[in-house]
């Protein structure tokens, strides 16, 4: 009873409202740049839909391997939140410009190296995939034209990395909004209005963030007080930082990977099951999108409030915006599960892949308001510089619990997708359990560099 009252005491108190009002002057933002996201996620499998099955399955495929070439934008950007909000919130003007500088350098040079390397090895790589061959034929120019915007995507993801760090969220708010704007409206054109088809679809996307990166250049370099100087100690940083949420993700695409490959071995209705798949990820990231968000708006507040010192607010803060994350991603949760088939039969018209679409939604969204868990706390915790810890529990996640549990109940039990579908919630119970214990025992509190 006596906690009880403390905690109603607390949720009264002065110091409450202002971390509450704290993490959602930064998540809200978030928020909205990740329901752009999601638009322009629900645009592509839409268009896909209205070409047939197998093209719906091929931008699923693309996505997934192109996430695995945007590892290294998102991870540089990890340690570019949490060295810049840090170095932001202690005043060092000459600091921030320095890392700045830097950081800009850094991703668009990695940009370059990876978009030369997508182009080259897209096909041979996705040849030798267990992959269906009416997939792969529509997936490699997808892949390779994806790859020719990455400089622009890397420079878009790192730059907004640096907005939200330096407390320009908005305007990283209205990028996004223009970059989701145009890759709708010119992914209805190019596909449907001119010859190139299906091109179109990573086409709109190349168009657009290579319109968002501009935009963002002009905020970013009115940080670069001087000449600018590449300070390689700060790429130390980045890197110390940013490898291991690059190991994290790449152990996660790869696994999704994996995921579509179980899919593709299964005995009945293989293609259908890996277009619900795609369908039913793209409808789940109305939920996971935001739950991303305040994973990312939890990096900048916990960074900020460590770079002023404010360690104990800065343990409460990333709790306050748990249960924001959880309140929310509940809510949409129940949303799309009371309306299932409705939302599934927007994306597809084969009763086929609606039928699959709702049997993984239902299923899946069991599992989501652990999820909102486990990716706030993990932000807090890649905003305090703790991205090791982070990369281990979800690396273990994956390929001790989701990975191993898809093969043996969808494949050698022969339960189906089901059992697939249910293997993934068990990952994320124990994703959720392992960084809320991470967290809870503030050993973070003492990292530095």
């Amino acid at each position: 009873m006596e906690n009880i009252k403390a905690l109603i005491s607390y949720i009264k108190s002065d110091e409450y409202r202002k971390l509450a009002a704290l993490s959602w002057s930064m998540a809200w933002p978030m928020i909205l740049i990740m329901g752009f996201e999601f638009l322009i996620s629900l645009t592509d499998v839409f268009i896909a839909g209205k070409l047939g099955r197998e093209y719906q399955a091929a931008v699923g495929f693309s996505m997934q391997i192109y996430f695995i070439f945007v590892v290294v934008a998102n991870s540089l950007t990890t340690g570019i939140v949490a060295t810049i909000a840090r170095i932001f919130a202690s005043g060092d003007t000459r600091g921030v410009s320095d890392s700045v500088f830097t950081s800009v350098v850094s991703a668009a040079v990695a940009g370059v190296f990876f978009g030369v390397a997508g182009i080259v090895i897209t096909e041979p790589v996705v040849n030798i995939m267990n992959v269906p061959d009416e997939i792969k034929k529509i997936a490699i120019p997808l892949i390779r034209i994806y790859a020719v915007g990455l400089i622009f995507h890397y420079f878009l993801i790192s730059s907004n990395g640096i907005l939200r760090a330096t407390k320009g969220v908005k305007k990283s708010l209205i990028t996004m909004g223009i970059v989701c704007l145009m890759n709708v409206v010119l992914n209805f054109y190019f596909v449907f209005y001119t010859p190139i088809s299906y091109y179109g679809i990573a086409l709109s996307t190349v168009v657009s963030v290579f319109i968002g990166s501009t935009i963002n250049f002009i905020h970013v370099k009115k940080f670069i007080k001087h000449t600018g100087d590449f300070i390689r100690s700060l790429l130390g940083i980045l890197f110390k930082i940013g490898w291991p949420t690059g190991l994290q993700q790449i152990s996660w695409q790869v696994g999704g990977t994996v995921l579509f490959l179980i899919l593709s071995a299964l005995p009945e209705n293989n293609v259908e099951i890996i277009a619900a798949f795609t369908n039913g990820g793209r409808i789940e990231s109305a939920i996971f999108l935001p739950a991303i968000a305040l994973n990312m708006a939890n990096a900048v507040i916990v960074g900020n409030l460590m770079g002023e010192k404010k360690y104990d607010h800065a343990y409460r803060a990333g709790l306050i915006t748990m249960a924001l994350g959880v309140v929310i991603i509940t809510a949409i949760t129940l949303a799309i599960v009371l309306n299932a088939r409705f939302i599934a039969t927007l994306v597809s018209p084969d009763e086929i892949v609606i039928r699959e679409s709702v049997r993984y939604i239902r299923i899946s969204m069991i599992s989501e308001p652990f999820l909102a868990v486990a990716l706030t706390l993990g932000g807090a915790l890649n905003g305090a510089g703790d991205t090791r810890g982070v990369m281990l529990i979800v690396v273990l996640s994956s390929w001790l619990i989701r990975i191993p549990l898809c093969f043996l109940l969808g494949i050698v039990l022969e339960i189906g997708a089901p059992g697939i579908w249910w293997s993934m919630n068990a990952s994320i119970f124990a994703y959720a359990f392992f960084v809320f214990r991470r967290y809870n025992r503030r050993k973070w509190f003492e990292i530095n560099w």
